[in-house]
């Protein structure tokens, strides 16, 4: 999973985000990046929100533990999942994606 980085803190994910979707949901993998499609607008910050928000219900984390590193106006976005190890993540998305 190319997506999926090992940081001092916890783990990093690449996320390419499509906001204003018709709902929330993961895709796939594109490219080295994991792409999810959310229905929030790219306005004030309210898609950063919504995709925290979105992998830490994912990945059952509290919201607290993920944080927006990169990205803040771009789709292509780094998130950080404190508290977690890359197999956790790599068990979970597993799962997901399939």
């Amino acid at each position: 999973m190319p997506f999926v980085h090992p940081s001092g803190e916890g783990v990093v994910l690449a996320v390419y985000v499509q906001p204003r979707a018709s709902r929330n949901e993961l895709v796939g993998i594109q490219g080295d990046e994991l792409k999810v499609r959310l229905t929030s607008p790219p306005v004030e910050g309210a898609a950063n929100k919504l995709c925290r928000e979105f992998f830490a219900k994912l990945l059952g984390v509290p919201r607290r533990d993920v944080a927006l590193v990169a990205g803040e106006r771009s789709r292509h976005k780094r998130l950080l999942v404190a508290g977690t190890s890359p197999d956790d993540i790599r068990n979970r998305l597993t799962i997901l994606i399939k």
